[in-house]
């Protein structure tokens, strides 16, 4: 049996096909910019990744923390997420020092693991999409970009990938939207939570799969405690451990 949500701290419920369009609707719009600006970015010199960088600068923030910030100034009269971003229940030092790492330790094996099934997913299901944005362009795409390009382009990428990005989808997906739908009990809630973020990139559908596992647990505990830090921290810590490799091979060459 589902468990039932909190009776405390529940805010006014929003319908599910409302919940599904907040959901997509960001996604949808940073894709169709990403895919539209893409093949100007490169033409300027600059790798794909940069197009979908800067997608999440001008569409994904102000579009997910406006909206917060909109509603709060009417909830408050000020900028206050205050009843706008909901489960921010303290927990103890202690829990948050190992629920965390934890959920570190599965998102990456989840995500490690399953690299080569996302590829296989990508060049047999999804092969129509361009061939810059599939996961096969890999490291090619800066091969032969100009230091100074390149360098702005990781800048950023550690920057919005690693820290703003995932604070403000945290915030907005787990912060607003989860709780709004409380009322189908924690488990159900953040199956659908879960679901529609990892859809919500339709930019990299052959990561569904990925996303979907490594997130159901860590968004679970987050519900379970009420504390959307414990997913935010997690969430930016596995982006940060995923830009490795890329940051490494690409400023050390």
């Amino acid at each position: 049996m589902a468990d039932s949500p909190i009776a405390a701290d529940v805010p006014t419920q929003m319908s599910l096909g409302k919940s599904a369009l907040m959901h997509l609707l960001p996604g949808a719009l940073l894709t169709l910019v990403y895919f539209l600006i893409a093949p100007s970015m490169m033409a300027a010199g600059y790798p794909a990744l940069a197009a979908l960088l800067l997608a999440v600068l001008v569409i994904l923030i102000p579009f997910e923390l406006g909206i917060l910030l909109v509603l709060a100034y009417r909830r408050n009269g000020r900028l206050s997420l205050q009843g706008v971003v909901m489960w921010r229940e303290r927990v103890s030092w202690t829990t948050f020092a190992w629920v965390v790492p934890v959920l570190v330790v599965w998102g990456s094996v989840v995500f490690v693991g399953l690299s080569s099934l996302e590829g296989v997913f990508a060049s047999r299901l999804f092969a129509w999409m361009p061939a810059w944005s599939l996961p096969t362009a890999g490291m090619s795409q800066f091969e032969g970009i100009a230091r100074g390009k390149l360098i702005l382009t990781l800048a950023a990428f550690f920057v919005l990938n690693g820290f703003v990005g995932p604070a403000v989808e945290e915030l907005y997906f787990r912060g607003y939207l989860l709780p709004r739908i409380s009322r189908l009990g924690t488990a159900w809630a953040v199956i659908w939570n879960v679901v529609l973020f990892s859809l919500y990139h339709f930019f990299s559908p052959w990561g569904n799969l990925t996303r979907i596992l490594a997130l159901l647990p860590i968004v679970y505990l987050a519900a379970k405690k009420r504390n959307i830090y414990i997913s935010m921290s997690t969430h930016i810590t596995l982006n940060t451990l995923g830009m490795i490799p890329t940051l490494v091979a690409d400023l050390g060459a």
